[in-house]
């Protein structure tokens, strides 16, 4: 049997009795889990054998959520439809107002509604769509503890560390190498806050992309004949609070806000390659 090729595949497999024996909410939280490579589709109790034996060997890889996003929101939207919104927003920090439930996100308001339809002030990039569904159907609500840990440190981290090392942090310090103001603008633009140095690092900035899951960016210029160097860290309760594909997607779709902020400062596309 086939590799599915999204999350819907996978459901159509199941039974659609949302048991909960296999310890998600629904199906098709399962489904999305057995895709995503967070649980086996023997997990179901109640599946056909002779489908589990047709299955076996072909569990998708646990890929990142950019790589699978239109199946993934698709998921996401469906499961919004059986939250309340208004205990939701009390717990992940938000607010709930006019049917809608509204986060901050890098200081900008983005809001969803029952039908899980998303407004915001600003572009719906969908590297905060992803993340910010999942941070409103599964976030625990857990306030940031202060301790900063790196990506390989949160749970599932440590093998997709090589991908977010190359896609998130060496792609940013390249952009950040040849974009001198680039920190000044994301403490402007973005409601950044440039905090006293960690790590030793020349500059510390602490962004908010969703209310209880803070990042913190650490550069450190080149001197004495080394190259600079930086490093994306996270609270070490973004993985209560976030799956780790979402976030790979935060990174990810940080770098890509830096990228494009660069390129409209006169940045030459290959002065970052």
């Amino acid at each position: 049997m086939p590799a599915p090729k999204n999350v819907m595949e996978v459901f159509k497999l199941l039974d659609k009795s949302n048991c909960r024996e296999c310890g998600e909410k629904t199906c098709l939280a399962f489904a999305g889990a057995v895709f995503r490579g967070q649980k086996k589709i023997d997990d179901c109790p109640r599946l056909d054998p002779a489908v589990i034996a047709q299955f076996s060997g072909h569990t998708p890889e646990a890929n990142p959520i950019e790589e699978n996003r239109e199946a993934f929101l698709e998921m996401m939207k469906q499961q919004i439809a059986g939250i309340d919104l208004q205990a939701r927003a009390e717990k992940i920090g938000g607010q709930f107002k006019n049917d809608r439930l509204t986060l901050k996100i890098l200081g900008k308001d983005f809001s969803v509604d029952k039908q899980g339809t998303l407004y915001t002030d600003i572009h719906v990039n969908p590297w905060v769509a992803a993340p910010f569904f999942d941070y409103v159907i599964n976030g625990q609500g857990i306030d940031p503890s202060g301790q900063w840990v790196s990506f390989r440190e949160l749970k599932n981290g440590k093998d997709r560390y090589p991908l977010f090392q190359k896609r998130c942090e060496e792609a940013m310090k390249q952009i950040a190498d040849v974009y001198t103001d680039l920190f000044d603008d994301v403490v402007h633009l973005f409601s950044a806050k440039q905090v006293d140095r960690q790590f030793q690092s020349d500059v510390s900035v602490v962004l908010h992309p969703l209310p209880k899951v803070p990042v913190m960016i650490c550069y450190w210029r080149p001197e004495e004949g080394l190259g600079s160097s930086l490093n994306i860290y996270f609270d070490d309760t973004a993985d209560r609070n976030l799956d780790i594909g979402s976030v790979f997607s935060l990174g990810a779709g940080l770098t890509q806000m830096f990228h494009k902020l660069a390129l409209r400062h006169g940045i030459a596309e290959a002065s970052m390659q």
